[in-house]
């Protein structure tokens, strides 16, 4: 099956920015392609080397929030927040 990769660019830094921490430092354990693509983007810090994190960027970070909450935010499901 062939994906977009927008779509999984924008869940990988949703995920990155949910569970970021420090005020954008977040585990880098994503696919490598992805990771390089968002930090061409300019989302997040170069995820080469040997540093187990990366950094989002002020909108990085701004973007991963809203993506997350339109991926997976519980308004308007019906579901109550856990």
């Amino acid at each position: 099956m062939e994906y977009e990769d927008t779509r999984i660019e924008d869940a990988v830094l949703a995920l990155l920015a949910l569970y970021s921490f420090d005020g954008g430092r977040s585990w880098k354990g994503f696919d490598f392609g992805v990771m390089d693509r968002l930090s061409e983007q300019g989302y997040i810090s170069d995820p080469k080397g040997k540093a187990k994190s990366i950094y989002l960027t002020e909108e990085g970070l701004k973007r991963g929030l809203e993506r997350a909450a339109l991926l997976f935010g519980n308004e308007g499901t019906g579901r109550p927040p856990s």
